[in-house]
């Protein structure tokens, strides 16, 4: 049975939605909420974040492991959307600075488990069912994700301004809420536990960390770039901070075709090569903002780094899916924590950018990838094909 002919998908597709706008609509903002309504200063934003992104890290990665281990993956998204709930209802309620400290490091913590279970239970659904198709399905839930950030930040700065901040944090709120009662209701329990941590077929652990490190400096680059783009929109090339908003969401729009055309390459070419290519196209993008005078030029740019994400940050997912075909929670989560790592790695670089000048960013982002192309090149290659491992691995 296909996956995306069952009932399963649908849903699926409804809960990635909801907590993705979920996400969309608070996660943008949250500084702004620090230093406009909690009166945090630029420390104490900095070790919120700080704070909440290791928790996350450390969280998630006990859940990926637990996830596998046993058979919980519907509970954990459950657990995952409620503690989404009880967070940001408590965002929306509280100003008290070590309060909402104490929140992000549980209850957001434990929502971050959400995103990397979903893509995990995808996964896991397809291979019960015998479909061949795990990429394309797991590239249509990331699609998702995009469509939910070409939505949240827009209504989420509507939100604000007719609500406050309590009014954005309390409809993000019934966005999670809404998704844990979909999973309750329409997704059904997958039995059975996962297999060892160790993957088959000559991809062991270090395999799996090599790759990390590799997706660690690719999104870094990209984190640097994302960070710097609106200030060298506006500060530079002297744009208006609408112009840098339409760029952003210019290329989120670009990803919602070409997340599921590379779902669908992937069933045929090697994720590994995909992800090489993704990362050739990434080094032509930060070349031509080098070299950008205009607005213009960098929204048009936009398709080379729409082409990036999709590759890199599409496919990736089954990239390291198939390193450790046996454990998809961990491998997931394994997988989103370079996510976090490079959000971590990039708040210094972009300081370092703007000493040196927005334009540098770009250098620096070209610099990055090159290194995680080479990290990238001597790490093993996820299998293509049926998800149940029957063609292996190559090194």
């Amino acid at each position: 049975m296909d996956l995306a002919g069952s009932r399963t998908f649908v849903p699926l597709l409804a809960v990635s939605l909801l907590a993705g706008v979920g996400y969309a609509l608070a996660g943008p903002f949250l500084s702004a909420f620090l230093i406009k309504d909690v009166a945090a200063g630029p420390v104490a934003v900095g070790a919120f974040l700080l704070a909440g992104s290791v928790a996350a890290l450390v969280v998630g990665t006990v859940i990926g492991r637990l996830s596998d281990a046993r058979a919980v993956r519907r509970g954990v998204i459950v657990w995952g959307a409620v503690a989404a709930t009880a967070a940001y209802g408590l965002f929306a309620v509280t100003r008290d600075y070590w309060l909402l400290l104490v929140v992000s490091s549980t209850l957001v913590a434990v929502a971050s488990s959400l995103v990397p279970q979903t893509f995990a239970y995808a996964r896991q659904v397809v291979e019960r069912s015998g479909s061949a198709k795990g990429p394309l399905v797991v590239s249509a839930v990331r699609m998702v994700f995009s469509v939910s950030w070409v939505v949240g930040p827009p209504v989420g700065a509507v939100l604000i301004d007719r609500g406050g901040f309590a009014g954005l944090f309390a409809v993000a709120a019934v966005l999670y809420l809404a998704a844990a009662l979909v999973t309750v209701v329409l997704l059904p329990a997958l039995g059975g536990a996962s297999g060892p941590v160790a993957a088959r077929d000559g991809s062991p652990r270090r395999v799996l960390v090599s790759a990390a490190v590799a997706f660690v400096l690719l999104q870094g680059a990209d984190m640097v770039g994302f960070l710097v783009l609106p200030l060298y929109v506006t500060d530079v090339l002297h744009g208006t901070t609408s112009d840098a908003g339409l760029i952003m969401g210019l290329c989120a729009a670009l990803e919602i075709p070409l997340m599921p055309a590379f779902g669908a390459l992937a069933l045929r070419v090697d994720h590994k090569v995909l992800v090489l290519a993704g990362g050739v196209v990434a080094l032509l993008y930060y070349a031509a903002l080098l070299l950008t005078t205009a607005t213009w030029q960098v929204a048009t740019a936009q398709v080379l780094h729409a082409i990036f994400i999709s590759a890199v940050m599409g496919v990736g997912i089954s990239y390291f899916q198939g390193l450790v075909p046996d454990r998809p929670g961990y491998a997931t989560t394994m997988y989103t924590n370079t996510l976090t790592i490079s959000a971590m790695v990039s708040g210094p670089l972009l300081g370092l950018a703007q000493a040196m000048g927005y334009r540098s960013a770009f250098a620096i982002a070209f610099v990055l990838t090159v290194l995680g192309l080479g990290v990238l090149l001597v790490t093993g290659r996820a299998r293509r094909g049926a998800p149940d491992g029957s063609r292996p691995s190559a090194s």
